[in-house]
């Protein structure tokens, strides 16, 4: 400043305002850098555009070295790798491949390994229409692709074929051959009337009127057990004659229903000793003519009978009288 209170020197600068000198010292540092990170950018980008050259210059060496009809094969790709998809996400798997199916069958057919004979044999239960559906073979499955194995599996599928054997000759000959099971007796389980076989399996749910002389068990596993146990009735044809059903005990022992009403029941063990003492009891005193409803022959050593109730009556009518004799006697 001067004596008079005036600066020596103007605020300002030549060519600057006061708000630019003021904002001299923030704007400096900014305008010191800016000459250096100008050129950097610029590298930057020069570089990043080289790199994108040299990415650019090999995909297109790749490029000319791929084999002929490559494009082809990728669009391929690409679209069966669409249609994949589309039949995933629009859940048409099971269409699609039925088509593939016929469609391979239809090629096959063209050229000779259509079925054109089929030999059935063994069915006498099954209708060869059944065995035909079971198999899968259809007036357009070619002998090529019929899988022989899958065919024997769903053929075991159905209770009345107990074995199958599916045989291809080629180039159009098919050959069926199955073993059935026989109907053995009927089950009776909760009130429910089955066909079975000696095996067990249920053959039909159901009883046509064919069926109504067969053998009938009664009882939860009866089903399993009825060979064995059967096989031991039909030694007494008396006994098997007067039959009615056999019924399983708490999975143990039998009782015999028969056509007369009366009830015997068996041991767990030794059954045969046990029907040998039934038939020698009524072949010597009728035991099973009488006016009985039970034959307990549970116990080795002994034979209960419970009377009827009408010959229990008179049982006790004849003891009263039997009685009243005596007593008159004694007077």
């Amino acid at each position: 400043m001067d004596g008079g209170g005036r600066l020596d020197q103007p605020l300002t600068r030549s060519g600057q305002s006061a708000a630019g000198q003021i904002g001299a010292p923030h704007d400096e540092p900014s305008r010191a850098r800016a000459p250096v990170d100008r050129p950097r950018r610029r590298e930057s980008r020069f570089a990043a555009s080289s790199s994108y050259r040299r990415l650019i210059g090999r995909w297109a060496a790749t490029v000319a070295h791929l084999p002929r009809g490559a494009g082809v094969i990728g669009s391929i790709l690409l679209i069966a790798g669409t249609l994949v998809y589309g039949a995933v996400a629009g859940q048409h798997i099971p269409a699609v491949l039925d088509w593939t199916k016929g469609a391979r069958d239809i090629a096959a057919n063209a050229i000779g390994f259509r079925i054109a004979a089929i030999s059935l044999s063994g069915n006498k239960e099954v209708s060869r229409e059944e065995i035909l559906t079971a198999a899968g073979v259809t007036g357009r499955t070619s002998l090529l692709f019929l899988d022989a194995d899958a065919a024997r599996k769903r053929l075991l599928a159905n209770p009345w074929i107990a074995d199958a054997a599916v045989l291809k000759l080629y180039p159009n000959r098919l050959q069926i051959t199955i073993t059935e099971r026989h109907a053995f007796a009927l089950w009776q389980k909760n009130d429910r009337l089955s066909v079975i076989a000696a095996d067990g399996t249920v053959l039909e749910p159901f009883v046509e009127n064919r069926y109504l002389g067969l053998p009938l068990v009664v009882g939860r596993d009866a089903e399993r057990q009825a060979e064995d146990f059967l096989a031991i009735v039909d030694r007494y044809p008396d006994i098997r004659s007067a039959l009615r059903a056999s019924i399983l005990v708490a999975d143990r022992r039998w009782d015999l229903r028969l056509t007369n009403g009366i009830n015997v029941q068996l041991p767990e063990g030794d059954v045969a000793a046990a029907l040998d003492r039934l038939v020698e009891l009524d072949r010597d005193k009728k035991l099973l003519s009488r006016d009985i409803t039970v034959v307990d022959l549970r116990l080795p050593d002994r034979v209960t009978v419970r009377l009827s109730d009408a010959a229990a009556a008179a049982r006790d009518e004849a003891l009263k009288a039997t009685m009243k004799k005596k007593k008159g006697g004694d007077a």
